[in-house]
């Protein structure tokens, strides 16, 4: 198991706020058993991706001049999609559960700061929460050779250039993970048709796109956060979507609401919340902003839909 490189920073943060601050990164390796529990694989009678699973776990330190300061856990070369499950305590439960999507442009899962913090918070509502490590881009196993390669990537992203590092499988992997949790709703004390997905950007993507696919598979909705907010094609029986941003996000926050747009014409139900400050990557909010409203805002948009 290889450390991570400081250019995983890129993959957490926007990139503009990478190039107006140099930041302070170390690294460490951990075994991920110790920070997300035992995984429930996707596709246990795979018997090619339980022995190919090439995952690579590491722990990023982070100090951002004038901005903050972050420790938190990453992992690459997912090939063999699981689940992590965080149970809330039984008296406190409400049934609902949240399937979460991590970002890091389909090269890295930010399994801290939109994995495990989101899923304390949810479950201090009461609330069931499944991190989910999709399929990823395979990087260069060898440390260098990966910061280069990441390094090429985001330089070619910052000229409007950069290749399209999307996984098209990785929405298969969301819409396996909801029918993992309605298969056993009972044994996680969850109600099947209140399970839903809350992305956060590469996995806003992901999840967007599992919840508007072709399937009668759909989730009961849909939390999308610092995703693309470009229009496109809603089909009529998309889920309700909660939507958040913040405004000065250096990846989406001057791209309009077409978004908003799409489940308007649908007339499918859709909240918006636009965050004056937050940047790309606030995760369950950046301290001193508005942002830190996301959580509490999306647990009662649940509650006023019944869920």
């Amino acid at each position: 198991m290889k450390k991570l490189s400081l250019l995983l920073l890129l993959l957490i943060t926007s990139l503009y706020a990478f190039a107006q601050n140099a930041p302070t990164v170390t690294n460490k390796n951990v075994e991920k058993q110790s920070f997300l529990g035992e995984p429930y694989r996707l596709y246990p009678d795979d018997k090619e991706r339980q022995q190919n699973d090439q995952e690579m776990w590491g722990q990023v330190s982070i100090s951002m001049p004038g901005r903050f300061n972050s420790e938190q856990y990453l992992v690459r070369n997912v090939t063999n999609p699981s689940l992590y499950a965080f149970i809330p305590e039984p008296e406190t439960a409400t049934g609902t559960a949240v399937i979460i999507a991590p970002g890091g442009a389909f090269l890295s899962l930010a399994v801290q700061t939109e994995g495990l913090e989101v899923a304390k918070a949810l479950n201090a509502q009461g609330i069931a929460a499944f991190i989910l490590t999709y399929t990823l881009n395979e990087t260069p196993v060898d440390v260098n050779e990966y910061g280069a390669y990441v390094s090429s990537v985001f330089a070619a992203k910052a000229k409007g250039k950069g290749p399209d590092t999307f996984v098209s499988q990785a929405p298969k992997d969301a819409l396996q993970a909801l029918t993992f949790v309605k298969d056993n709703a009972k044994k996680f004390a969850v109600n099947p048709q209140h399970i839903g997905f809350m992305g956060f950007s590469a996995g806003a993507k992901t999840t967007l796109m599992a919840s508007i696919a072709e399937t009668d598979n759909r989730p009961a909705f849909l939390g999308y956060i610092y995703g693309s907010m470009k229009a496109l094609e809603v089909p009529n029986d998309a889920p309700p979507m909660f939507t958040a941003i913040a405004l000065d996000d250096g990846l989406y926050g001057k791209g309009g609401f077409g978004i908003v747009t799409a489940w308007q014409k649908q007339s499918v139900p859709v909240e918006v919340h636009a965050y004056e400050k937050g940047d790309h990557g606030f995760g369950v909010g950046r301290p001193g902003t508005t942002s830190t409203g996301m959580i509490p805002q999306f647990v009662n948009w649940l509650k006023s839909r019944g869920l």
